[in-house]
């Protein structure tokens, strides 16, 4: 199923307003003070409304939020243009308007801006009360009480749009079926009502199909992790957040510093390493140079990494991880291993976009339902978010190579989740550099 195309005109609403508003920020302007000698003051002030606007999400109005938060959204709003409107009068060492002047332009601006904005909010609930417009469609699956409560809630309020299509309540692969064969806006899934493995195809195919996924958590307990929340009138939803690494500009910056990245390294290393791996590796043992094998990546999709091959041909590959004095590694591989430099291959699966250099480590498909089982459902789902890494946080805290008890993977995940939460392009770099001072002075665990 191809990514759905955008239809109708919805998302025109939020730039239409933010040219409106603009316009009448400028018009309230000239209206006040007419022509005056400082000329780029428009120019700061828009700059200045776009600022605050984004800081305080004042064009993130969704069609239940209520009255009330568009309130608190036009007083913060009020407060920036105030600040730095007398910031400018810092600045430039004049007043263009007196205290009580620009504290009238501000409420005048406020008050004709809130009116358009409320006039739009209510305008589109009655569009979608009346003609069926503006409409979401919407699926369900589970049959918990918190479900429940949440379709009693959409049907109970017409005026929000969202229109629902189906509700599995315990077949849910035959829901998964109907997702694939239906053009469908949000999923809301009830967390305790899915498995494992179904919950790891749902977030894949909602993030292939671009349909808004959002999680009914459990009647017991909030999520532990860090997730957004959002409240349908006392109904809590939650969803992944926006995090550091899901921003488009860190995304960007991320994906050049990988590419530049895996270009040095396999022009200046992998160019002479690997014909000198083949040889020391083929005068120990048959079988290829690389090896490769299946990892989940980025929302649990497959692909194929690559590594110098460090174990005899033909070894038992269903064992879970290489143990300390596995016979299966050859003597060659094990140099590789406790050096790291049999991960160097992994570079290729950088330049090609299905690794990074820093992120939490890929998990072998079989696995990854294993350790799903051990781990709150919501940090495992927030783990593959991103791309997976060659190294990460959790490799430089100790936790990598062979899981020895449970506590080993919870401890893993905790630190993948913490490096998502808290990225930075300064947080990746001490991690390369950690990781090369680990490979000269070794790990307990690279075995």
């Amino acid at each position: 199923m191809p990514k759905k195309s955008i239809k109708g005109y919805s998302f025109l609403i939020r730039p239409f307003q933010m040219v409106l508003d603009l316009a009448i920020l400028c018009l309230v302007i000239n209206f006040f003070i007419g022509k005056m000698p400082h000329q780029h003051f428009y120019l700061y002030i828009i700059s200045a409304w776009l600022l605050s606007s984004i800081i305080i999400g004042f064009y993130v109005v969704y069609r239940f939020t209520s009255a009330v938060n568009i309130f608190i959204l036009l007083f913060k709003q009020f407060g920036g243009l105030f600040i730095a409107i007398f910031a400018f009068y810092g600045i430039v060492g004049v007043r263009l308007l007196s205290v009580s002047q620009t504290i009238l332009l501000v409420i005048t601006v406020l008050s004709i801006v809130g009116f358009f904005k409320f006039g739009v909010f209510f305008s589109l609930k009655q569009y979608r009360r009346y003609f069926g417009g503006n409409k979401r469609r919407i699926v369900v699956f589970g049959s918990s009480i918190k479900a429940k409560e949440l379709i009693n809630f959409f049907n109970s309020k017409p005026d929000m749009g969202y229109h629902i299509q189906k509700v599995f309540s315990s077949n849910i692969t035959k829901g998964i079926d109907y997702l694939k064969e239906n053009e469908i806006d949000e999923l809301y899934c009830s967390m305790e009502e899915v498995t494992d493995i179904q919950i790891n195809e749902i977030v894949n195919f909602c993030d292939f199909s671009e349909i808004v996924l959002k999680f009914i958590p459990n009647e017991s307990k909030l999520p532990v992790t860090d997730l957004h929340t959002d409240y349908y009138h006392y109904l809590p939803v939650v969803s992944i957040p926006k995090m550091p690494l899901h921003l488009p500009q860190n995304i960007a910056l991320k994906r050049l510093v990988d590419i530049v990245l895996s270009i040095f390294v396999i022009i200046f290393i992998l160019t002479w390493l690997t014909p000198l791996m083949y040889v020391l590796i083929k005068l120990e043992s048959k079988g290829p140079l690389f090896y490769k094998h299946k990892r989940n990546g980025i929302n649990y999709g497959e692909f194929d990494c690559y590594k110098f091959r460090s174990l005899k041909k033909n070894t038992d590959e269903s064992r879970l991880h290489v143990s300390k004095e596995d016979e299966r590694v050859t003597k060659i591989g094990r140099f590789l291993r406790r050096s790291s430099i049999d991960e160097i291959p992994q570079f290729f699966n950088v330049l090609i976009g299905d690794m990074s250099v820093v992120g939490p480590r890929p998990h072998i498909p079989r696995y990854t339902n294993a350790y799903a089982k051990k781990i709150d459902k919501y940090e495992f789902v927030f783990r593959h978010s991103v791309r997976p890494g060659i190294t990460g946080l959790s490799q430089i805290k100790g936790f990598r190579g062979e899981v020895k008890s449970d506590t080993d993977i919870v401890n893993r995940i905790k630190f993948d989740v913490f490096y998502i939460q808290n990225w930075s392009l300064a947080q990746d770099i001490n991690i390369i550099f950690s990781t090369v001072i680990l490979l000269f002075k070794g790990q307990d665990k690279a075995y």
